[in-house]
């Protein structure tokens, strides 16, 4: 029960990140604006993102029920409301105000966040951190996405 709880809200609460920014991109990918950009050579097909983003909630979920179950504290809370605010903001600063080089800014901050969760608490969660890695992962490959279009349009 001191898993299930925190993991049910974490779920919740990503799922909702998810929702949000959705919500505030727009037309988003499907858009005239977007589908007009130079993209880079090695952006994934659609689909890709729904599972990635669909996998990578699942395990940041998990990964920040062990977290709170071990560490309750104002930082990880914190933490995690700055990820939180990031994430659904890009969508919003990249997709629907159309600021490419801010949207770069933003998932790179983004990134420093979740990289500061690996490497803050690694000792704590141990094998459990590298419930985290996917998101740095996809973070890594959405960063290097936002570059290509922030330099070459």
């Amino acid at each position: 029960m001191k898993f299930f709880k925190p993991f049910m809200v974490f779920l919740i609460i990503n799922f909702a990140a998810l929702g949000i920014g959705s919500w505030l991109m727009a037309d988003g990918p499907q858009g005239e604006w977007y589908q007009s950009l130079s993209k880079a050579p090695w952006t994934p097909d659609g689909w890709v993102f729904g599972v990635a983003w669909t996998t990578i909630m699942i395990c940041f979920s998990i990964y920040m029920a062990f977290l709170y179950s071990i560490r309750p504290t104002s930082k990880v809370k914190l933490l995690f409301t700055i990820q939180f605010l990031l994430n659904v903001g890009w969508n919003f600063i990249f997709f629907n105000q159309r600021l490419t080089t801010l949207g770069l800014i933003t998932i790179i901050l983004l990134t420093i966040i979740v990289a500061a969760f690996l490497l803050t608490y690694s000792k704590d969660l141990k094998v459990k951190s590298a419930l985290i890695l996917p998101y740095l992962i996809w973070l890594g490959i959405a960063t290097s996405l936002n570059l290509y279009i922030a330099l070459y349009n």
